[in-house]
């Protein structure tokens, strides 16, 4: 069963002020009400150190939405400012390790493209307003 938090903080006189996590809230309540099981994921990956020794690291995925026999990765990530921080979003996607589709939804003005990985990049305003925009 799904609650919705957003009326009892109302409630309770709780403002969610960060950007941040607004966006993040506004993505998971739209791939809830387009009938997606939504959890958060974790990745396993090996980073190497400074020292040269490789340590064992936990990285999240936003959200893994299921329906039916369908899956799809979905980072949400404000902005992507530079090359280093679109590779910071697309780390946990890059090492999922299987053949589902892979999105990054970011409020920056971006047309839609796929990277050089196949993970698509997207506007939040396309994701929002167009309910197929994970299906195409």
């Amino acid at each position: 069963m799904k609650t919705d938090m957003g009326l009892r903080n109302a409630r309770l006189n709780f403002r969610q002020l960060e950007e941040t996590h607004l966006m993040e809230n506004a993505v998971y309540n739209e791939l809830c009400m387009r009938g997606y099981s939504v959890d958060v994921g974790v990745v396993e990956i090996n980073e190497r150190q400074e020292n040269g020794k490789y340590v064992r690291k936990q990285i999240e995925i936003d959200f893994v939405c299921n329906r039916v026999d369908e899956r799809v990765y979905v980072q949400s990530a404000f902005a992507i400012p530079t090359t280093e921080k679109r590779l910071q979003e697309e780390r946990p996607l890059v090492n999922v390790g299987d053949g589902f589709r892979k999105v990054v939804v970011t409020k920056d003005n971006v047309i839609r493209h796929n990277d050089e990985n196949g993970i698509l990049i997207m506007s939040l305003q396309e994701f929002l307003m167009d309910e197929r925009a994970l299906e195409k």
